[in-house]
């Protein structure tokens, strides 16, 4: 499960919530027919029914894919918990997987069998549960969700498992200095009010939690009028409604409507305007605490979601700190005195807050980056932003909100927050209405209205380890606890009698596959038409990743994909970032292992300034040098931050001990290797490794294939480069002799984080379908697999535990990952290990093969439903060396799976006794 507290945008949108439908876009002379965004409507198609029991049922058809999504939105956040009881909706969220009186058995082993994506969130408003799957699933989960609402199975046992589960979760956030920061900050800025508590709750209160509170706050909140249930997709929405009288139009309610209404009729008193600039400004919060890079935050109050203001607000944070050409990136990141920035315009039920986080660069002091804050807020009150400026506010946002509405579970959530938050899932057409009025002068009125340095709360988090060095690391060998033995697993036949039947409705759909072709160079691209939203998704690769690092110039692979953007021979960084942000269209590279990954989107009408801008950058990049330092000294704060960060710290270490020093997988930057590296490093990378003969585009949206192959031709076509693409000879990697332990310390942390494993396979190895239906019975979901159910749902150990074959171009770690309390970590560890070798001694049953193919396979049409995935997946098959009818064959070579396949894959993959266990964490666990 997951909660988000910060902004709800963040929920659907990524960085924004908000913009205009109806502002002017910028034409160009791409010659083909796209849909005119201008004609779309968020709401059209939507139907409202609301059941006697006082259900809200909003549906949607959308026919662009197999597949439906159900969301179930209560309106119940941590804005409704009482003092000593935060952390309480967190808490009953978790719960409700444990089981109904009717069904007792893990939700999410139910929902996995139905091949479901599904999570759950909890924030301050609203507590959510969403599920998508093929379209012949969707009353069996519509069963699911109606069964948990009235009939959830919160026993003492089931509290008791999952208290300790939240607490692991809670104690990870405390590994993170940000979230310490922000926990300070909350309560000072709100100490008075529940927006001020974390969302997920706190350790102390969730100890405490009781199990009449709980099954009290499920009785008072769980109830039909006091949700909203979404379904999106392809469906029928005459037979879906009588289905859903069916499953939920039998629940009765029972929420106390007083208080169900607590908490809102204070809401008018907080509503008054901040006070005058000469009140008394708050002195800051500093935290002194082991940490990585110092950090500033800054909170303002702001009103609630319904306010007149709260348009020209989001337009004024678009002005501020949307994209790198806005104000305060300009002035804080490009001045060289911050790494990173962020800000988020939280409008909720009742009055929320603006909030501004900044990572310094490193050396730089968090009072002159506070000074400049101040500054470019002062200019935003006293100038009127320009008209570019108000225009590329808008677009951003009205691009970003289109873009992250391409797929229907997004869809699905967008109805779901405004029907919640806002009373109403047509705020939206009426917000966006009020974006598009949006003046130069009412973003300087809000400015000054909201922004003021007397109602400001400031925090400052200053490091006690300005190094960013990890402690040492102890290292030994054996085993751990040797008598441990896992429990049965759960047998798949017994499940098969809780899960609800599935219809027969579903329709045979052959998934399109992609045109490919090379130009004259050696570019090979990959097309596939979706005319369902006139939206453009890029997703590329270049073989010029870190595999060509050496280890004294670690990082140089990423440092020449970062420094892309920041100018070539006829547009400096500054040009390139307004070209592309006055169209809302993004364009980013970052090196990973095996290749540069771009990834790309904007609106179809702005696929040339996408191309010839790619084209640009990969042909013609200047590396100049002060954005170099500047690219340097953000790799800098970023290294410092891994390190000191159990999960990136335990990543680097493991994989450090699995590969030998002259493998590529075993290089990671540093601070020497980074301080080491030249603009002549980066020219002599950017000109060996940047070739159309080694670079792949996988282009997912609505366009005219034959213009496309046009303007590709005339971007790319003069691109040159002489001899063979360089390649790479990898040493041979052996299992350790037996099992071999480190334990990197990182002082201050309150969870740990263990990586177990060993190299593995690639993903052209034959054996590569057999193993992932292995690796889906052993740990390919928390909730559902032998892992999930032995380590979280039985001991209650971790929040998460998983396992993955890392399977690349090149052979990648088998992994298993989990996050536990120091003291949990030695039983966590041999619990897994005793459920390795009970794998490796006793196999897996026919149920839990069948069970296991039919997960991967009936979630498969899910994944395929987004083009953004879509452009992701055909370009990764590509890039693997697989075949272009891969998108189509997979589920097919998964219904293949035979059991001695997996029988022989256990035989060859699966080694408990040879094994690298890294734990990265506080120190004291004892290995």
């Amino acid at each position: 499960m997951r909660f988000f507290s910060k902004r709800l945008a963040y929920i659907l949108l990524g960085l924004f919530l908000s913009f205009t439908l109806s502002g002017v876009l910028i034409t160009n002379n791409f010659s083909y027919a796209v849909t005119p965004v201008s004609e779309l409507s968020l709401t059209q198609g939507v139907r409202k029914t609301v059941l006697d029991n006082g259900l809200t049922v909003l549906t949607k058809e959308v026919h662009t894919a197999p597949v439906v999504s159900v969301q179930v939105w209560y309106k119940v956040g941590s804005r409704n918990e009482k003092a000593g009881e935060n952390g309480i909706s967190h808490q009953l969220e978790h719960l409700m997987f444990k089981g109904t009186k009717d069904r007792p058995v893990q939700f999410g082993r139910l929902f996995s069998a139905l091949g479901s994506q599904f999570n759950a969130f909890t924030t301050y408003d609203e507590t959510a549960y969403f599920g998508t799957v093929q379209q012949d699933k969707l009353e069996a989960l519509l069963t699911l969700e109606a069964d948990r609402m009235e009939k959830s199975l919160i026993g003492s046992e089931q509290l008791t498992s999952e208290k300790r589960v939240v607490i692991s979760e809670l104690q990870g956030y405390e590994n993170s200095p940000s979230y310490r920061l922000s926990r300070a900050v909350m309560r000072s800025a709100f100490p008075n009010r529940p927006y001020g508590l974390p969302v997920g709750g706190t350790k102390a209160d969730v100890e405490k939690f009781t199990l009449a509170q709980v099954q009290n706050y499920y009785q008072t909140y769980y109830s039909p009028d006091n949700a909203t249930l979404v379904i999106t997709g392809d469906f029928a929405t005459e037979p879906t409604l009588k289905a859903v009288q069916q499953t939920f139009g039998k629940l009765p309610k029972r929420g106390n409507k007083d208080t169900l209404t607590r908490g809102q009729t204070e809401v008018v008193n907080q509503e008054k305007l901040p006070a005058s600039p000469n009140a008394t400004k708050k002195s800051p919060i500093v935290l002194k605490e082991p940490g990585s890079a110092a950090l500033l935050q800054v909170v303002y109050p702001l009103p609630n979601v319904h306010h007149p203001d709260v348009a020209a607000i989001d337009v004024m944070d678009a002005v501020f700190t949307g994209g790198r050409s806005s104000r305060l990136y300009q002035a804080l990141v490009e001045s060289g005195l911050a790494s990173s920035i962020s800000a988020s315009p939280v409008e909720l039920i009742e009055p929320g807050w603006y909030e501004i986080n900044v990572t310094a660069a490193p050396g730089q002091e968090l009072s002159k980056i506070n000074q400049v804050l101040q500054t470019s807020l002062t200019k935003l009150q006293q100038q009127p932003v320009t008209t570019a400026e108000l225009n590329r506010a808008k677009t951003l946002l009205q691009t970003s909100f289109v873009l992250n509405n391409q797929d229907i579970t997004s869809q699905a959530s967008q109805l779901g927050l405004y029907q919640t938050v806002a009373g109403d899932y047509r705020y939206v057409e009426r917000y966006l209405a009020a974006i598009a009025k949006v003046t130069p002068q009412e973003i300087q009125r809000v400015a000054k209205t909201y922004l003021y340095p007397s109602k400001q709360t400031i925090g400052f988090f200053e490091p006690t380890q300005p190094d960013g060095k990890p402690g040492t690391s102890s290292v030994s060998a054996g085993r751990t606890v040797e008598n441990f033995s896992p429990g049965k697993p759960v047998d798949p036949t017994e499940l098969a009698k809780y899960l609800p039947a599935a219809t027969s409705t579903t329709k045979s759909r052959n998934q399109p596959l992609p045109e490919e072709f090379r130009l004259n160079n050696g570019l090979r691209v990959l097309l596939l038409r979706d005319r369902s939203v006139p939206t453009i998704n890029l997703s590329g690769n270049i073989d010029a990743g870190s595999e060509f690092d050496t280890n004294s110039h670690a990082g140089l692979a990423n440092l020449v994909a970062t420094n892309l953007m920041n100018g070539t021979k006829t547009q400096n960084a500054l040009t390139l970032a307004q070209k592309l942000e006055d169209r809302g269209v993004s364009l980013n590279f970052s090196a990973s292992r095996e290749g540069v990954s771009i990834n790309g989107n904007g609106l179809s009408a702005n696929l040339p300034i996408m191309i010839q801008t790619l084209a640009d950058v990969v042909q013609n990049a200047t590396f100049p040098a002060e954005q170099l330092e500047l690219s340097r000294e953000r790799a800098l704060t970023a290294l410092k931050i891994q390190l000191d960060d159990p999960r990136g710290l335990g990543r680097r270490v493991f994989q450090q001990a699995i590969y030998p020093e002259n493998h590529p997988f075993y290089s990671f930057p540093t601070q020497e290797s980074l301080k080491s590296i030249s603009r002549q490093d980066l020219l002599k990378f950017y000109q060996e490794h940047y070739r159309p003969d080694t670079t792949t585009i996988a282009l997912v949206g609505d366009f005219d294939p034959a213009s496309v192959k046009a303007l590709l031709n005339q971007a790319f076509g003069k691109w040159q480069v002489q001899g063979k693409p360089a390649s790479i000879n990898l040493p041979p990697v052996s299992l350790p002799p037996s099992t071999k332990r480190l334990n990197p310390v990182i002082p201050g942390k309150a969870e740990a984080v263990t990586y177990i494993g060993y190299n593995g396979i690639s993903r052209k190895d034959p054996r590569f379908y057999a193993a992932l239906v292995l690796n889906q019975i052993l740990g390919g979901d928390t909730l559902s697999s032998r892992l999930g159910t032995e380590v979280r749902d039985r001991q209650g150990l971790t929040y998460g535990i998983y396992s993955a074959f890392a399977a690349g171009i090149q052979p990648g770690p088998f992994l298993i990952q989990m996050q536990t309390a120091p003291s949990d970590a030695q039983k966590a560890i041999a619990s897994t290990i005793a459920l390795l070798k009970q794998v490796r001694q006793q196999g897996i049953t026919e149920a839990e093969l069948n069970t296991a193919k039919r997960s991967i396979t009936n979630s498969y049409p899910v994944d395929l439903a987004n083009p953004t995935d879509v452009a992701d997946l055909i370009l990764q098959n590509s890039v693997y060396g697989l075949s272009l009818a891969e998108i189509q064959e997979f589920p097919k070579r998964i219904d293949a799976v035979s059991m001695t396949q997996v029988q022989q894959v256990i035989k060859d993959l699966i080694h408990p006794d040879k094994v690298v266990v890294v734990t990265a964490g506080p120190g004291g666990t004892q290995l």
